[in-house]
Formats: structure tokens, sequence, C-alpha cells
């Protein structure tokens, strides 16, 4: 049942690029949001035994290729849920939008390989089919980012496109080393290679070759240069798509499966550790200056996908736990600020925060919502991202690196600080001019923005319950 997952949406891009266009283009976009629907349906409802199952289509060589059994744990649903969540967001912001049907088409269409794309990264467990699947998703997002064809989305995909080809050839050459190696690229012969330690000239390189590569899809300082320009050039479809979950798939998640394949926990996880850290203090104190609101929560995704690669880096129980839960509570309070992001544009005609003011009496939902997401991205309780970051916080105290967490704790104060300037600049005080005529931008905004904003205070409430059930044993699994 879980190739359906890459499946289903390949094959509705195919049938429904046959018929003549006037008759698929109302379908594609529903399409594509049912899809999303059930896929987190799907994560929520069925068992590991089911999901870990082989497929009924499993004789045939396709399915073969796409590596067979799937063996589905806990960390690919907690993906498969955000994939699904943050997926239907999407198709609801493109309703906002409202592309051309020529353009909308197409961008539906690219929706639906990203998805079927981020679902095999999460599927597949061996090297050469994860990057195929990862060059798959650049491919389709850098797309995306120009479907306006404008001078800033052409800058932002050329730097998209330059950064791209660099860990195109990182992995690649890191893949060639492991697979010389191993002699495969499964990930349980090159873990049990790299365990044995017969190849200790090419294994650090290897594995510092692929961190890279993943470092820079991850948009972890200092590779992240791409990763502002693109976020705020992208329409605002795509710029939820990017921020909610394509870097968490290709990136956070890709670097969270593969660190237990790499092993060797004593010499990557100093190296893990000032990516995490670089990542948190340079994204915070970027995002002080920034006036573009785009932008800004641009440079807070590099911060906030620094605690989930500390956790990483941490490796306890504990920190592992909190890694995971910080990963999807990113995908939920990132994707839910760039929904607000794209209300206010659509209905103000600007992200800048300085020509903006006074909008919350005139958008309430969107200024509650906001709210919400900020104090969950800053770590206030009860919300979820307070507990994710205890948790990191916590870990890393415990493990003796208490330096770390004490800037930790102090970039999340810079979060804060940064948020309540926008919260200030945009939604309280007198009305600005050119916000004279703004209200709230109809269902396609509200209905994504109150669905997450739900998800965020239900999941800070319901933690005690999560952590003995489920977020503590992830470690067994990473």
């Amino acid at each position: 049942m879980a190739a359906l997952l890459i499946l289903i949406p390949v094959l509705a891009v195919v049938l429904l690029n046959l018929p003549p266009r006037r008759w698929a283009d109302p379908l594609i976009l529903p399409i594509a949001g049912a899809f999303c629907i059930g896929q987190g349906l799907a994560a929520l409802a069925m068992g590991p035994e089911a999901w870990a199952a082989p497929p009924p289509l499993a004789q045939l060589d396709l399915i073969r290729l796409l590596g067979t059994p799937f063996p589905v744990d806990a960390l690919a649903r907690v993906m498969f849920l955000a994939i699904g969540l943050v997926g239907l967001c999407t198709t609801l912001v493109v309703r906002l939008w409202r592309p051309e049907p020529e353009r909308s088409f197409k961008l539906s269409s690219l929706l639906l390989l990203i998805l079927a794309a981020m679902n095999g990264v999460v599927l597949v467990r061996d090297l050469f089919t994860l990057y195929v699947f990862l060059e798959i998703t650049a491919v389709a997002s850098l797309v995306l980012i120009v479907v306006e064809r404008g001078p800033a989305a052409f800058e932002g995909a050329f730097k998209y496109l330059v950064l791209g080809a660099v860990a195109t050839a990182l992995l690649l050459t890191g893949l060639a080393l492991f697979f010389i190696m191993a002699g495969s690229a499964r990930f349980d012969d090159v873990a049990a290679v790299l365990a044995a330690g017969r190849t200790s000239r090419f294994e650090l390189v290897a594995i510092a070759l692929f961190l890279a590569g993943l470092a820079i899809k991850a948009g972890l300082v200092p590779f992240h240069g791409w990763l502002p320009d693109a976020y705020t050039a992208a329409p605002a479809p795509v710029s939820v798509l990017l921020a909610g979950i394509v870097t968490k798939t290709t990136g956070v998640y890709t670097l969270i499966r593969l660190a237990g394949v790499f092993g060797h926990q004593d010499r990557v996880q100093p190296v893990l550790v000032v990516l995490a850290m670089a990542s948190i203090l340079v994204g915070a104190l970027a995002a002080l200056g920034q006036r573009d609101l785009k932008r800004m929560l641009g440079y807070s995704s590099i911060s906030q996908v620094g605690y989930v690669v500390l956790g990483l880096a941490i490796g306890t129980p504990l920190a592992l736990a909190g890694a995971v839960f910080h990963l999807f509570n990113h995908a939920v309070f990132k994707s839910l600020l760039f929904v607000n992001a794209a209300a206010i544009e659509q209905q103000a005609g600007t992200r800048d925060m300085d020509e903006l003011g006074g909008i919350g009496s005139r958008m309430p939902v969107t200024s509650t919502t906001s709210i919400l997401a900020l104090l969950s991205t800053a770590g206030l309780p009860p919300l979820s991202g307070f507990w994710s970051k205890l948790f990191i916080v916590i870990a890393a105290w415990q493990a003796g690196h208490r330096a770390v967490a004490a800037a930790a704790v102090l970039a999340s104060v810079v979060t804060l600080a940064y948020f309540l300037s926008m919260q200030r600049r945009v939604f309280f005080g007198k009305v600005a001019p050119r916000c004279a005529g703004v209200q709230e931008a109809g269902a396609f905004a509200l209905v994504p923005a109150v669905l997450l904003a739900a998800v965020t205070v239900g999941l800070g409430l319901s933690v005690p319950w999560l952590f003995d059930t489920f977020l503590l044993p992830l470690h067994r699994i990473l």
C-alpha cells in the first residue's frame, strides 16, 4: 500500500495531461487536495504492521526499482502526515492566489510530482534511489519558483540552481564512494561496511560529502545563501510548500534518516553541532533586520532547522524525540506563517512591514493565528514548539553541552524579539494608509490558518500522552 503514495500522484499527472486541458483543469487541484487528505488520514489510521507489509504489486519490476518492501516506521508516518498536511494547505493557497488556468494547471501538476517525490524520499532505503527522488523534488521546485517569471523569481531560482548543482555533485561523489566501499547502495549494506571500519580511508570523505550536500538542501549555515531569496521570490503557494515541507524532507529528514546509516557519532557529532549552532544564531540575528515579511520568515526557517539538527547531533533518546517533534512542529507553524503572509500580501498588496500596520482589527483571524505561530516558534508554553525546544535544550544540558543549551535559549529570546516586532509593525498600531481597505482574505486563507493553528495548540496540550506513547520510543528507530 505504501507504493500507492508514489504511484497515485504520478498516474494522476499522466492521466490528467491526456484529455483536453479544459476538462482536466478543474479536476487536478481538487485531486491533489483529496490525495493529501487521504495520505494524512492513512498516516494517522494505519498501524505500523500494515504499513510494513509488502505492496500488492510487489512482483512488478517498477515496484522493485522503488525498493520493496517499504518498511514504514513511526518516523516515516510523521513525515507522511506533515507532507499531507502542508500539501493540503498549499492547494488551498493556490485557490487564494487565483492564477490563470494555464499556470494553475502547471502548478498543480508539479505539486503532485513533488508530493510523489517527497513520499519516495521517505520510503526508499537505498542511496541511489534516494538521490533520484531528491533530484526530482529539486527540479520541480526550481520550476515552481520561476512560475511567475519576474526578475526576482529568476534571481532566486538562479541561486537555487547553482547551489543545487553543487549539492548534486557532492551527493553523487559521496554516493560513488559509498558504492565503491560497500558494493551496494542499500542503507543496510552501507551501514554494515561503515560499522566494520574496513574502509577508513574513504568513509569520512564520503560521509562529509553527503552531509554537505544535504546541508545545502536543508539551508544550513553556511550553505543557506539560496534559501531567503527562493522563499521570497516564489509565489505564495510555492513559498508555503518550500518552507513548510520541501526543505524539511529533502534536507532535514534525510539527515535524520541517514544518521543511523553513517554512524560514527563521535566523528559526526561535532560537525553537526557547529552547523546547528551557526544556523540557530545566524538565522535568528539575520531575521532581526528584515523588512520583507517572507524574507524574515526565510531566515527564521534557517534558525529553526538548526534546532532539529542540534537534537540530531546530541543523539540521546530525549534529543532525538525533540528533533523529530520539532521537525513536525516547524512544518506546521512555518506553513501557518507563510499562509498568513500570503493573505496579507493578497489583501494589502505588499510584504514590506514598514508599509503595513494596524490590520489586526481588520484581519482578526490572521492576527490571532500569527500570534499562536510566533509564540510556538519562539518556544513559549503550552504550544507545541515549546515542548520540542525544551526536549532539545534539556538533552543538550544533560549531555554536557551547557554553553550550547544556553545559546539555544538565547536564540529563542531573539526569535521572540523579531516576531513581536513583526506583529507590532503589521497588526498593531494605527492603520496604515494603504491598509484602509484591508479585510480577511477569505476561506482559502482562513481554513488552512485555523487548521494549522489548531494542530499547534492541540499538539502542545497533548504532549504528556505523545511523549510516553510515541515520541520517546523514536530513538529505537533512529
